[in-house]
């Protein structure tokens, strides 16, 4: 009774009072959240990330694009399974997927914000990523935003894009880059970095990536 609770508050509460606008197919969707009870937490290509305070182990992902992407991501999240790295899909609807929540902080964060990100993490991320192709995914789009840390751990909180072929070399290069120029020279005394700049190199690598590829 309390889970259809919660649907009955997504329903009813959270989606007539949101609103998604696409910017770009490269930038966040930009959310419009006129909910007093709802939280938003995040934003991402596809959708928006919610929380509510009577149920603080759950988010809510609403989709704000194609309805078939969603349908993807469910299909992603029952072939992970269980995982200790990994969200875990609880149940969905039309527009919305209702997930485990992860706590933590993004790794691009942490660089805003002068925090260390430990060795560990990045094992725990190749390990993730290790078992999503073991169980016949692949990682796809594994980057600084979607990778967060909490107590010292790793964990990966956006999946939708497991489901694509090719490859993807986001998360080769970003490990390239914390061992090359993050691990020596960053780490131990690490100094807030401001916001323009970590966006300033993000989007510089986009357009690098982009060029390769011509």
């Amino acid at each position: 009774m309390k889970f259809d609770r919660y649907i009955h508050l997504i329903e009813k509460e959270l989606l007539p009072q949101i609103h998604l606008t696409i910017s770009s197919p490269f930038d966040p969707i930009i959310v419009t959240n006129q909910s007093n009870s709802w939280r938003t937490i995040g934003s991402g290509n596809y959708a928006g990330v919610f929380t509510h305070s009577s149920f603080p182990e759950t988010v809510v992902k609403v989709y704000g694009r194609s309805p078939e992407e969603l349908k993807k991501e469910i299909e992603v999240y029952k072939k992970l399974g269980k995982h200790e790295s990994y969200s875990q899909l609880i149940g969905y609807g039309k527009t919305y997927l209702v997930l485990k929540k992860l706590d933590g902080i993004t790794l691009f964060d942490a660089l805003i914000k002068g925090i260390q990100i430990p060795d560990q993490v990045i094992k725990d991320i190749d390990q993730a990523l290790e078992y999503a192709r073991v169980v016949g995914l692949n990682p796809y789009d594994v980057h600084g935003k979607n990778v967060v840390m909490h107590e010292g751990r790793g964990y990966v909180v956006d999946v939708s894009d497991f489901y694509k072929q090719g490859r993807c070399r986001k998360w080769t290069d970003l490990k390239k880059a914390y061992n090359k120029v993050y691990r020596p020279f960053l780490y131990k005394y690490h100094p807030p970095i401001p916001f323009f700049m970590v966006e300033w190199i993000r989007k510089g690598y986009r357009q690098y990536r982009k060029m390769k590829k011509k």
